[in-house]
C-alpha cells in the first residue's frame, strides 16, 4: 500500500531494478485507453495530462497558470531553492496566495488547488509557494509531474516495489534488523552507539538517517542536534492521505475504453484521483484511489464501510457502470495513522521555513548523514528521490573515508537507454496565448485605438473647395 510507480525519466530507479534483477512494467492500460474527468456532475473522457476546458476564458487562465508556474520554477535551483532570486518573496507566500494572484477564474483556482492536493497531499494554504514551485520543477514541470504517460506514474515493478527491500534483505541476511526502532544515538565516543526500543545496542562508525525529518524528533541524540536542525525537524509536517484499493471480478472500465485513471473535481467526492492497479497479467483487477489532504482528515472519522460505499458509488457515477458497486474485496491504508511515517507522500515546507532552515536538510551532523526522499534534488517525494538521496549519503561517507573525491559525491545519472524520456513539448498557442489579464489589456488597447481613429476621422479638418 506504499510507493509503487516510477516515471518515464527516472533512470536511478531503473538501475536499481537491473541490480536486483527486477522487471519494470510499462502499463499499457494507462497509455492506450482514456482517462476520465468528473466535473460539475458530468464525466468527460480525455487525452493528455489535464482534463479538457471548454470555456475559452478559463482555458486562457489554465494555460497561463501552468506556463507561469513552469517559468517561475526555472528560476529555482534544484539543489538550493533558498538561493532563488525571489526566494524570500515566494517563501512568504502560500500556494493559495500564488494561485489567487495568477488565476482570474474560479474554475482555474479550483483545479490549481486540486493540483496541489494530488501532488503533495496538502492544502494550498498550508504549503510555501517557493517549496511547491521547486517540488514541481524538480519533478520535470507541471505536465511531467501530473502525467501518467511519460510522467510521474507511468511504470511500476512487476511483482511490486517491495521486492527491492526483500532483495536487499537477502543480500545482507541477519544484519537487517526489523521491529527495532532507534531511540538513542550517541556519537560522543570513538564509535557511534545506537540503542533501540527493545534495548539492543549497536556500534558503528557512521550513521545514515533516511526517515522523514520530523520522525528524528523521536530519537535522543548525544551531543544534541544543532539548533537549526532541531528547529527544522519540528516544522516539516507530513501530507495526509488514505490509499484505497477496490478489487473487482473484472476490469469493467476497459469495456468503455477507460484506462482506470479518474480525475475528480467534486468537493463531496471522497476520491480525487485514481489509477488502474490491475496486475500485468490481467489478474486481480483493481482501482487504486486516493483520499487526500482535508478529505483524508474528514473521512478518517467515519467507518471503513462508509468510505467503501462512498467510493463505490463515486466510481459507478464516473465510469457509468453499476459493476462498480460490486467489488470483491477492499483494502485501505490511512498513512496518517502510521507512527513511523506520520503521513504520506512526503514532508512539506510551510511558508517561511525553506529560506530560514532549508539549507540544513542535507547537512551532516558530526558522523550522522541524512538521506530520505525529502533530501533529494530530483523526484523528491518519490521512490526515485529516496534512491538518489541514499546513494548521495553513501558517497558522502565514502568521501569521509577517503574512498571517493568530493566532486564524486553528486553523480548525475545518464539517461535511460532502455526507456528514454520523451521530451515535454508545448504548442505555439500554449507558449504564446495571452493570460486573461493580457487579453483584457489587448482588448482595452484595441478599443482605445479604435476610438482614437473614430474621433480622428469624425473631427478631421475639412478641405476647402
Amino acid at each position: 500500500m506504499g510507493g509503487q510507480r516510477k516515471a518515464e525519466d527516472r533512470t536511478l530507479w531503473e538501475s536499481v531494478g537491473k541490480i536486483y534483477l527486477l522487471s519494470i512494467q510499462g502499463d499499457a492500460f494507462d497509455t492506450v485507453e482514456d482517462p476520465v474527468s468528473l466535473k460539475l456532475g458530468r464525466t468527460y473522457p480525455f487525452r493528455g495530462a489535464f482534463p479538457p476546458v471548454w470555456n475559452p476564458i478559463a482555458y486562457l487562465d489554465y494555460n497561463n497558470l501552468w506556463r507561469t508556474m513552469d517559468n517561475m520554477g526555472k528560476e529555482i535551483p534544484a539543489d538550493a531553492p533558498w538561493e532563488a532570486p525571489h526566494a524570500e518573496e515566494w517563501d512568504k507566500m502560500t500556494m493559495k496566495d500564488l494561485i489567487d494572484k495568477i488565476c482570474w477564474t474560479k474554475t482555474a483556482r479550483q483545479f490549481a488547488s486540486l493540483f496541489v492536493n494530488i501532488n503533495v497531499t496538502s492544502e494550498p494554504h498550508e504549503v510555501s509557494a517557493l517549496w511547491f514551485l521547486w517540488y514541481v520543477k524538480q519533478c520535470g514541470g507541471t505536465t511531467r509531474i501530473f502525467s501518467v504517460t511519460n510522467g510521474g506514474q507511468e511504470r511500476k515493478f512487476v511483482g511490486g516495489s517491495g521486492q527491492v527491500s526483500e532483495r536487499i534483505m537477502q543480500l545482507l541476511g541477519d544484519r537487517v534488523k526489523l521491529r527495532c526502532p532507534v531511540t538513542f544515538v550517541d556519537q560522543s565516543g570513538d564509535n557511534i552507539t545506537i540503542r533501540t526500543l527493545n534495548h539492543e545496542l549497536y556500534e558503528c562508525r557512521y550513521v545514515i538517517s533516511a526517515i522523514p525529518p520530523t520522525l528524528t524528533a523521536k530519537i535522543h541524540f548525544r551531543p544534541q542536534l544543532p539548533s537549526e536542525r532541531n528547529q527544522l525537524i519540528q516544522r516539516l509536517p507530513m501530507g495526509a492521505i488514505i490509499k484505497c484499493m477496490m478489487y473487482y471480478k473484472e476490469a469493467f472500465w476497459k469495456k468503455k475504453d477507460y484506462c482506470g485513471c479518474m480525475i475528480i473535481e467534486d468537493e463531496e467526492a471522497p476520491i480525487s484521483i485514481t489509477l488502474d492497479d490491475t496486475k500485468p497479467d490481467g489478474s486481480l483487477p483493481a482501482i487504486m484511489g486516493f483520499i487526500l489532504a482535508r478529505k483524508a482528515d474528514r473521512l478518517a472519522k467515519v467507518h471503513k464501510e462508509i468510505r467503501k460505499r462512498k467510493i463505490c458509488e463515486l466510481y459507478a457515477k464516473v465510469l457509468g457502470s453499476q459493476e462498480a458497486l460490486q467489488p470483491v474485496h477492499y483494502e485501505e491504508k490511512n498513512w496518517c495513522e502510521e507512527q513511523y511515517s506520520g503521513g504520506c507522500y512526503t514532508a512539506y515546507f510551510p511558508p517561511g521555513i525553506m529560506t530560514q532552515y532549508g539549507r540544513v536538510i542535507r547537512q551532516p551532523v558530526g558522523r550522522i548523514y541524512f538521506a530520505g526522499t525529502e533530501t533529494a534534488t530530483q523526484w523528491s517525494g518519490y521512490m526515485e528521490g529516496a534512491v538518489e538521496a541514499g546513494e548521495r549519503a553513501a558517497r558522502e561517507i565514502l568521501n569521509a573515508l577517503g574512498k571517493v573525491s568530493k566532486q564524486d559525491i553528486w553523480v548525475k545519472e545518464p539517461e535511460s537507454s532502455d526507456v528514454p524520456a520523451v521530451e515535454i513539448t508545448h504548442t505555439f498557442w500554449e507558449r504564446n496565448l495571452p493570460s486573461v489579464s493580457g487579453l483584457l489589456k489587448i482588448i482595452g488597447f484595441s478599443t482605445s485605438i479604435t476610438a482614437l481613429c473614430f474621433l480622428a476621422y469624425r473631427f478631421r479638418p475639412l478641405s476647402r473647395s
